[in-house]
């Protein structure tokens, strides 16, 4: 118990309110018995996008960067968590104990850790404290779209994790990455990084903004939420 008080302190102490550089945030890897002894969350926030450095900047790992942007602003750390194949940070936002969870499965497999995460929260329903975080083409960049549920839309990793859930219930903010104008140019579009006009001026302001939302939908509801980030 003393070691899972010293992680308790680490993650939801006093540290977690004070900002830390970027660079202070490296992950730390939990044992099995350490993470689930931990205080379930009341919401389950997952951004999507693909492990390693080489993937890091691309538009597909948009929802990688959107939730450690929101990490970032609430003090959260990020660790390791082998049984969930993912990286957590755990923040409280709008008074809700909020898991922030990135997939280490690769795109096409992120059912499988956000399964594993619902396995172990169980009491976590999926058509109201879930929140999916994704890259999508049909956005022009930086457009920002809340829904409380939906298809595909032909994104492999939001179709996998419908399928492991077997619902469509599911919420989820898309993000904008254009398109390239070509159906023969998606997978090298979406695996290549954002250009460095999009970077200077639009991606700043326009991942700030998606935080916003999410904190929005924790604090207000999804769909008021939708009113007032949907239109812009």
């Amino acid at each position: 118990m003393q070691r899972v008080r010293q992680l308790w302190d680490r993650f939801f102490g006093a540290r977690a309110s004070e900002p830390r550089a970027e660079s202070d945030r490296e992950p730390v890897a939990l044992g099995h018995e350490a993470t689930l002894a931990l205080e379930a969350p009341t919401r389950l926030i997952i951004g999507l996008g693909n492990p390693g450095a080489k993937f890091a900047s691309t538009r597909h790992n948009v929802g990688f960067r959107i939730l450690e942007r929101l990490a970032e602003r609430h003090g959260g750390s990020w660790f390791d968590d082998g049984d969930l194949e993912a990286r957590l940070a755990r923040v409280e936002i709008a008074g809700a104990a909020c898991a922030l969870l990135l997939p280490q499965t690769f795109m096409n497999r992120s059912g499988n850790s956000v399964g594993a995460a619902l396995e172990r929260w169980s009491t976590l329903d999926p058509g109201s404290e879930l929140l999916v975080v994704y890259d999508d083409m049909d956005l022009e960049t930086g457009r920002i779209r809340l829904r409380p549920s939906g298809g595909a839309g032909g994104h492999r990793g939001i179709g996998d994790i419908l399928d492991k859930l077997d619902s469509k219930q599911v919420p989820r903010l898309r993000f904008g990455v254009g398109h390239p104008g070509s159906s023969d140019r998606v997978l090298d579009w979406v695996l290549q990084p954002f250009s460095a006009d999009e970077e200077s001026a639009i991606l700043g302001e326009a991942l700030d903004r998606a935080a916003d939302a999410i904190e929005a939908t924790l604090r207000e509801g999804i769909r008021p939420a939708m009113g007032q980030f949907n239109a812009a």
